[in-house]
């Protein structure tokens, strides 16, 4: 052993190869943080001096090879001045240019996972062999930044500037195959050859079978185009990366324009060229908020790891009601490896959720993400039932019948007499009280709510609901249910709406009072889109169901009349009234139509403004600024009372159920995210100017005292 550290030890064998290991102490991954980098250098140094050296191999002793830089502390880099963060960017990138400059082969064996920094160290080495069961990729551009250590330049040399720009700007992880066909790696094995691998490239080129130098003077120099050809490369990765990204998120094309400068440049000169441009992206907010939630993502998912901690798994689950989302939530979970029985009154329902389950399993067949032989496995493990025959050996059961008080409690009564005294009981509603709905329970400890999104396979988000009866053992089981359904659970206290919905509706009314007003719902949506949301509140509306939220909408009236409620018919209670339901009936504020792949099309016909003229009492010229303003101001102020009323616990949770519930946009980081980055003085300032159309657009006590004394949502 000639270097031992606490992430890094380096032996050399006989024959006068080395092979430095990584091995970060006391974690279950290698990631780059200070003391990883800080053992790299030193090992290096170490290998600089060796005398002799025939090859080097970069290892792993853990799963993974690094899963990249440790962000919870590379985001005080960010803070750093322009001069001290280039320092620091230049110091890693020391490391991987002596890598590179190494005087003999270097081969990096990749076990595991090579993302971020792992794979720029990946990218210095002059050979990469990988196992067949690990990805690699950088994917820098999903926190608002690009590869800083190297990626843009060592990349576009290797693949080629159109792979490249493909994997840098897409972000996405890639596995064995598409590495191997796009270049990126030499060789493919089984994990457990890939040391001796890499140990066998490196005594190809001790037998002069392989010149690893010429390979790396041709991975050094400038790319070689004439100014047609770059123009063409360039111009068309623009347009296609440009339309994918949007003009919110800046770091996909600020990363072609460094390639496009660095790839005409020497080594030395397109490291700084992507230096200045990453420090640009580092200290924009764009990045501040990606990062942020990138780590509220983890936060919350740690704190479901807390909750779920000594569940017994569900070995059994149940779903009541059939029909797209009983057919959604029982494809996940028979998905996932947990078997579900689907059951319903009538046999039409049945057919339709495993029509809905079927159509799934197929897409997932058609996209070589599973074999027909797995797909029919997996769909084997849904059952579909007419009674509660095997009903008592299930463990958790989700209610997902209509979504009416009644019908409701009548069935999870009816229910509960079926399971087992100890089986979970939960409800899949989106709006009603689980406190009220356990009123109908023997065992209202053993129920909670389980809301899910539709739709449910793309949804990330469960909120699990705790009435004021539920058990922490109820909560926990349910929690690891929705884990074990590769959800991200959020744990939220009761009250009508819960968080999401909670925090919809008063966006909802913000969109209600504008038509009110007279405006125009496609200038509405355009606008909102152009913000950031996936779509606009008029679109949503229809998406959601026009009924459901009609019926949603009068819970929430009930439940907070003070702000809630209105007065006289608006756009949703004339669209209920005329029964134009939205996608579900083909019409709705728009109407839809099948596209070639079967999916609704919205279709603006001009009778809608007619049939909406009624619920018109004023004519208001409204700007972009109060469109936005208008439709945020109630959301943030909703999302800050169900902080402030521990109906959620802490700001991660209530931001990233938006993001994950609502599609609130990514960019800005979520509402209490939004509302540090905008000062919650200036927040309540536009507030004020609003005031006027009532208690929805009034900040709360807390608010102004937070603003008074310069406080946020998140520490600094």
């Amino acid at each position: 052993m000639i270097f031992e550290g606490q992430a890094v030890k380096v032996a050399v064998d006989d024959a006068g190869v080395a092979t430095v290991t990584l091995d970060l102490a006391g974690e279950s991954v290698n990631k780059f943080n200070s003391l990883t980098l800080s053992e790299l250098a030193k090992a290096v140094d170490v290998l600089k001096q060796t005398d002799d050296l025939k090859g080097v191999v970069i290892a792993s002793a853990k799963d993974v090879f690094v899963v990249g830089a440790d962000i919870t502390e590379f985001t005080s880099w960010f803070k750093l001045s322009d001069e001290d963060l280039t320092d620091k960017l230049r110091d890693a990138h020391n490391i991987f240019n002596d890598i590179s400059n190494l005087p003999c082969p270097t081969v990096a064996a990749i076990n595991g996972i090579a993302l971020g920094g792992g794979m720029e160290l990946v990218l210095s080495c002059d050979y990469r062999v990988m196992a067949d069961s690990a990805k690699i990729g950088l994917p820098e551009t999903q926190l608002g930044i690009y590869p800083g250590w190297g990626g843009t330049v060592r990349l576009p040399r290797l693949i080629g500037v159109d792979n490249a720009c493909e994997w840098i700007c897409g972000g996405a992880q890639k596995r064995s195959a598409d590495a191997m066909k796009d270049g990126a790696v030499d060789a493919v094995v089984s994990a457990d050859k890939v040391q001796g691998s890499a140990r066998h490239l490196i005594q190809q080129v001790i037998d002069g079978k392989l010149d690893y130098k010429a390979r790396r003077e041709e991975l050094r120099a400038p790319m070689e185009f004439t100014p047609i050809e770059k123009m063409m490369i360039f111009e068309s990765v623009r347009g296609v990366v440009g339309a994918k990204a949007g003009k919110h998120y800046p770091a996909p094309m600020a990363a072609i324009k460094t390639m496009e400068k660095g790839i005409s440049q020497s080594m030395e000169k397109a490291i700084e060229t992507e230096i200045k441009g990453f420090i640009k992206l580092a200290k924009g907010p764009v990045a501040k908020s990606l990062v942020n939630l990138f780590l509220s993502d983890q936060a919350i998912k740690k704190t479901a790891g807390k909750v779920s901690k000594g569940a017994t798994p569900v070995k059994q689950a149940a779903v009541l009601g059939a029909g797209i989302m009983g057919g959604g939530v029982a494809y996940q979970s028979a998905s996932k490896g947990t078997p579900i029985i689907m059951k319903d009154i009538r046999q039409e329902a049945l057919d339709l959720g495993l029509s809905e389950a079927n159509k799934l399993f197929n897409g997932q067949v058609e996209r070589g993400r599973l074999t027909t032989d797995k797909a029919l496995k997996a769909m084997n493990g849904i059952t579909p039932a007419l009674s509660y025959g095997e009903f008592e050996h299930v463990d958790l059961v989700v209610e997902a019948v209509v979504e009416n008080v009644k019908i409701k409690q009548s069935v999870l009564a009816e229910v509960e007499g079926k399971i087992a005294d100890d089986a979970i009981l939960t409800s899949n509603t989106s709006t009603i009280s689980i406190t009220e709905l356990a009123k109908a329970l023997k065992r209202p400890e053993n129920f909670c709510g389980m809301h899910f999104f539709n739709p449910v396979h793309r949804m990330p988000l469960v909120e699990v609901i705790r009435g004021e009866k539920t058990s922490d053992e109820a909560i926990a089981k349910t929690v690891a249910y929705a884990q074990a359904m590769g959800k991200t659970p959020v744990v939220v206290n009761d009250c009508p709406g819960f968080l999401v919905n909670r925090v919809l509706f008063p966006y909802f009314a913000g969109f209600s009072l504008m038509m009110q007003e007279g405006a125009d719902f496609q200038v509405v949506d355009k606008t909102m889109e152009r913000f950031g949301w996936p779509m606009g509140p008029a679109y949503l509306l229809d998406v959601v169901g026009v009924d459901t939220a009609y019926h949603a909408d009068q819970v929430m009236a009930d439940g907070f009349p003070d702000r809630m409620k209105h007065e006289g018919k608006n756009a949703v209670d004339r669209l209920f009234e005329l029964e134009r339901f939205g996608q579900k009936n083909g019409k709705g504020f728009y109407a839809y139509e099948p596209d070639r792949k079967g999916k609704p099309k919205k279709i603006f016909n001009e009778e809608i403004n007619e049939l909406l003229a009624p619920v018109v009492t004023s004519k208001t010229e409204l700007s972009e600024d109060d469109i936005i303003a208008r439709m945020m101001i109630p959301l943030c102020i909703e999302t800050v009372r169900c902080l402030e009323e521990n109906i959620v616990s802490s700001a991660a949770e209530a931001d990233m159920g938006l993001i994950y519930g609502i599609g609130f946009p990514p960019y800005l980081g979520g509402a209490l995210h939004y509302l540090d980055q905008m000062g919650l003085q200036a927040f309540c300032d536009l507030a004020d100017k609003y005031s006027h159309l009532g208690k929805l657009y009034e900040p709360t006590a807390k608010m102004r005292e937070m603003a008074k004394n310069n406080e946020t949502y998140y520490s600094a």
